[in-house]
């Protein structure tokens, strides 16, 4: 079959994490970044390069590389100068020494125990046996005064080796020496494990930027700080999928749109900062679109975005095009209006199915079952030369529920598709490049995300609204500060680069009483931190609520470091 009549499919992973830099240049809050980075971020280009037909979209959000060159420069500077490492699990595996003080080894403690239980714990016995030491601790909270610290020192040593990633796992000899002697490491076996996980971290932006140098993967950005943006234009829109969503008391953002259009221009900057060059596509945070954010999104020179399925079909919908949807109506690119901007909607189901449901299967079978889909899919489309099945997930999580960190799959998944006779994986560049027919514009916008086609993820929930009703009290009195004149150019930049870390959209996830409580309370903790932080760079006094702790619930599973996977 020629490849004009291919199907094409785009594999779109997206990488992401929020901030957890503390405010003012205190400690990271949360070790995501540079666990992920071991893991997942190696693993997934290691797999691009080790398929030389393989392609993929792979979109950064710019705090991200941020972290990730901050981890890197970090790392060197204990290496060179022994300058202290402000992380402190990574700094506790560092060394020299080991915490003294009762709460901050049990608080080591719990952190080395989060982890997937089948995946990364039971893998390694030593690292089980260590855990199940941990686990009794809980019910004898006493006897930590009887832990030495050799056992807090192989508990870190096998936390980290835990986290690596199998493609560092199967070619490294430092990882195999380390795995290989169980137990007893000294410092030397510290600084050699932490010397791989700087190498792993400084790695990681150039592989990428040398697969997209080689044509091998097409490489896009979120806004600066990965907000919503829909909400920051306009919380109205909220509405347009949810009728009956209560907002907060601020129903509208405190100049908005200018924020919006620094998150967008601010991540193209740092974007072409660490890769040279400007990227064609935009994965707005979340999936998240509206008429006007698709609007800005064009204006500031992207040519394609993606979204999620229900956002298109509540579109369709609502533009009394409902009729479309007995065709091949998802698979296909779409223009708002007569823009130029080209929109590529997620196929939930197929996405879903490698991000919820194929780690439990047989590799094999789990790409038998994918590629049978899509070639249901083919069959659909013959007569649509610009068909496009567009899967789009997070980069990161998912694999840890998978054996292996996901390398029999994502290696079987590669090589398959791309010698399928007829499929052909590419890229939405590439989709645009190469379409055949002038398409047809989409007449209506319904605002909404990749979750459900909403936005209640992020806002309606009291919790999420107060939230919102907080930061937009903090940009009034950030845009009284400003307009006074009184801050100098360094004290504006850096007020501005804090605002914008407020502004991120984890920070609403996570509220709400469906959330773990444990989890909430990391994220509300340094919500609330770093709103203080901004009205401390203002000089203006923080009010009296940021002293309040949420209420919060349990019941979803986690989603920042071990459990959830998401876009």
């Amino acid at each position: 079959m020629s490849d004009e009549h291919k199907l094409k499919v785009v594999l779109c992973w997206h990488m992401h994490q929020p901030d957890y830099r503390g405010p003012d240049g205190s400690d990271y809050q949360l070790p995501w970044v540079y666990l992920h980075a071991i893991k997942d971020y190696v693993d997934m280009a290691y797999h691009l390069e080790a398929n030389p037909k393989a392609r993929a979209v792979v979109n950064f959000a710019p705090v991200l590389l941020e972290q990730l060159a901050d981890y890197a420069e970090q790392i060197q500077d204990w290496l060179t100068s022994g300058k202290r490492i402000r992380d402190p699990l990574l700094s506790a595996l560092a060394g020299p020494g080991l915490p003294i003080d009762r709460k901050a080894r049990r608080h080591l403690i719990e952190s080395c125990q989060k982890a997937n239980e089948k995946q990364l714990i039971k893998r390694f016995s030593a690292y089980d046996r260590l855990i199940e030491l941990a686990s009794w601790l809980e019910s004898h909270p006493e006897s930590i005064r009887y832990l030495n610290d050799q056992y807090l020192a192989d508990l870190l040593v096998w936390y980290h080796l835990a986290w690596v990633g199998d493609s560092v796992r199967q070619n490294d000899l430092r990882v195999q020496s380390l795995q290989k002697k169980r137990r007893g490491y000294d410092l030397d076996d510290r600084r050699r494990l932490v010397t791989l996980i700087g190498e792993l971290i400084s790695g990681v932006i150039e592989r990428y930027r040398m697969l997209a140098e080689f044509g091998r993967v097409e490489l896009s950005v979120s806004p600066y700080a990965h907000p919503i943006i829909p909400l920051m234009l306009d919380m109205e829109t909220t509405r347009q999928a949810m009728p009956d969503a209560q907002l907060p008391e601020h129903t509208c953002y405190p100049g908005g749109e200018p924020r919006a259009r620094w998150h967008i221009r601010k991540g193209l900057e740092r974007f072409e900062h660490f890769f040279g060059f400007r990227p064609e596509g935009c994965w707005p945070s979340e999936g998240a679109v509206s008429t006007e954010t698709l609007r800005l999104l064009e204006e500031e020179g992207f040519r394609w975005a993606a979204s999620g399925q229900q956002v298109l079909h509540n579109s369709l919908t609502a533009a009394g095009n409902s009729s479309v949807l007995d065709k091949n109506w998802l698979h296909l690119p779409y223009r708002f209006n007569e823009g130029r901007l080209n929109c590529f909607f997620r196929d939930d189901g197929l996405s879903d199915l490698i991000g919820f449901k194929y780690a439990d299967w047989h590799a094999d079978d789990a790409v038998s079952n994918l590629v049978h889909h899509l070639e249901n899919i083919t069959n659909t489309c013959a007569d649509e030369p610009d068909s496009v099945v567009s899967i789009i997930m997070d980069g990161e999580n998912a694999w840890e529920h998978y054996p292996h960190n996901g390398s029999y799959f994502l290696s079987a998944l590669y090589e398959t598709l791309a010698e399928h006779p007829r499929l052909e994986l590419t890229t939405f560049s590439d989709c645009i490049r190469q379409q055949k027919n002038h398409r047809p514009p989409l007449p209506q916008l319904v605002a909404g995300s990749w979750v459900y086609g909403t936005f209640s993820t992020w806002i309606g929930d009291p919790d999420k609204n107060r939230a919102w009703d907080m930061l937009s009290e903090a940009k009034q009195v950030y845009d009284e500060v400003v307009a006074s004149g009184r801050l100098n150019p360094q004290m504006l930049e850096a007020a501005e680069l804090q605002l914008a870390t407020c502004e991120g959209s984890d920070w609403f996830w996570w509220f709400g009483d469906y959330n773990p409580g444990e989890t909430v309370s990391d994220f509300e903790r340094l919500f609330r931190r770093q709103l203080t932080c901004l009205y401390e760079m203002l000089g203006e006094p923080p009010p009296a609520h940021l002293y309040q702790v949420f209420a919060y619930g349990s019941g979803a599973p986690v989603r920042g470091g071990v459990m959830k996977q998401n876009v």
